[in-house]
């Protein structure tokens, strides 16, 4: 029977709800891990406050078929002579990397846990953490894991705001704001169709108007290549266009991927 693992740290959402669909129809015995990961935050960001409504996470398990949730304590995931972390160099510096530091050393740590307890055939994550998603692609292929990642597309609100547990943090004005991240990536993307081929220009299609919204602090904007989230001189194969940007205290990511010719 094959095992599909959906790794989060719970607050579930209709984005998390397509992770945990995906499992069940392609494997037997679907598992969701919740853990809110201490290891991945840096000590002023959102650790203590982040929303724990694990009842409510649980009802929505039961609801959707899984068979297992899976629920540590931080005690147990790191006692106190925890001396071991994993990190897949290069590719967890740039983009979140740059303003997280130590951020995916603790996401590599707690997933390679995760596979190695869990033990699944397929491991379900999705798309609009794509740094995550690309740093998790290479520990599997440099480690030898065995365990097949699946991506899934990224989920979002009817106005294009992707899904995420910390949209739950944006006031009124905030939320309406909000928006701006997905519209420029769409800009961005209408820019590279018509046939800009500068990064530079694309990424302006990004930021200025970013810039013109109220509260929005931006953290980063990239055009990048996808597999080695590199700077590019010019776009050609596949590229990631990603951009973080912060609303007060809460700080949004989004994405898009382009192939191009």
């Amino acid at each position: 029977m094959r095992v599909g693992l959906v790794p989060t740290m719970g607050a579930l959402h209709e984005g998390h709800v397509s992770l945990i669909r995906a499992a069940r129809s392609e494997c037997g015995f679907v598992v969701v891990s919740i853990f809110v990961n201490p290891t991945q935050f840096g000590p002023s960001e959102d650790f203590a406050r982040y929303p724990r409504p694990f009842e409510k996470d649980l009802a929505t398990c039961a609801a959707e078929g899984v068979d297992l949730v899976f629920a540590p304590d931080v005690a147990t995931t790191y006692p106190p002579d925890f001396r071991t972390f994993v990190e897949v160099r290069e590719l967890q510096d740039p983009l979140c990397g740059a303003s997280r530091p130590g951020h995916f050393r603790g996401v590599a740590t707690v997933v390679l846990k995760l596979f190695n307890i869990v033990q699944p055939d397929t491991a379900y994550f999705g798309q609009k953490d794509a740094q995550q998603t690309r740093i998790i692609q290479q520990l599997v292929r440099d480690l030898e894991v065995p365990v097949r990642v699946s991506v899934c597309p990224i989920v979002r609100e009817p106005d294009g705001l992707a899904l995420s547990s910390r949209n739950q943090y944006l006031n009124a004005e905030q939320r309406r704001n909000a928006t701006v991240l997905h519209r420029t990536l769409q800009a961005a993307l209408a820019l590279i169709e018509q046939g800009e081929r500068d990064p530079e220009r694309v990424k302006r299609a990004i930021t200025e108007p970013i810039a013109g919204t109220p509260g929005a602090v931006l953290d980063y904007a990239e055009v990048v290549d996808a597999e080695s989230l590199r700077p590019l001189d010019r776009l050609q194969g596949n590229v990631l266009l990603a951009v973080a940007v912060r609303f007060g205290a809460t700080r949004l990511i989004d994405n898009e991927l382009v192939d191009i010719p």
